[in-house]
């Protein structure tokens, strides 16, 4: 059973950083591209960033030069690195796990709270 577990949310500052963690256990980890989605309230869940299992990253453009996201496939985790954060960052982070190019996620963690405030 493929388990994924966020952990790194909290509140921070206006131009604060914070990192999230995701750990994959139950699963090969480097065979799957894998990602960070966000769902703020009222909203509907969005892209945030992703990484292939060979390290290519993409971001959403309100993240884009701000968040970094990486891997570490010794460790099975993949990392956010959130920084110059801004009020409408605020929102609950979901990781992802995906085998397929194209194809939706195989996997979701359940999700951890960022909130920006000051």
């Amino acid at each position: 059973q493929v388990q994924l577990v966020e952990s790194g949310g909290g509140l921070a500052q206006p131009g604060g950083s914070l990192r999230l963690s995701c750990v994959v256990s139950g699963s090969t980890f480097s065979m799957y591209a894998m990602g960070w989605y966000r769902q703020a309230p009222g909203m509907q869940r969005e892209f945030a960033a992703r990484i292939t299992n060979g390290g290519n990253t993409n971001y959403a453009d309100s993240v884009k030069g701000r968040f970094t996201i990486s891997r570490d496939n010794a460790k099975n985790t993949v990392f956010l690195q959130m920084n110059s954060l801004k009020p409408e960052d605020t929102a609950v982070y979901y990781c992802y796990a995906r085998r397929y190019i194209g194809a939706a996620p195989d996997y979701w963690g359940q999700g951890t709270q960022v909130t920006v405030s000051s």
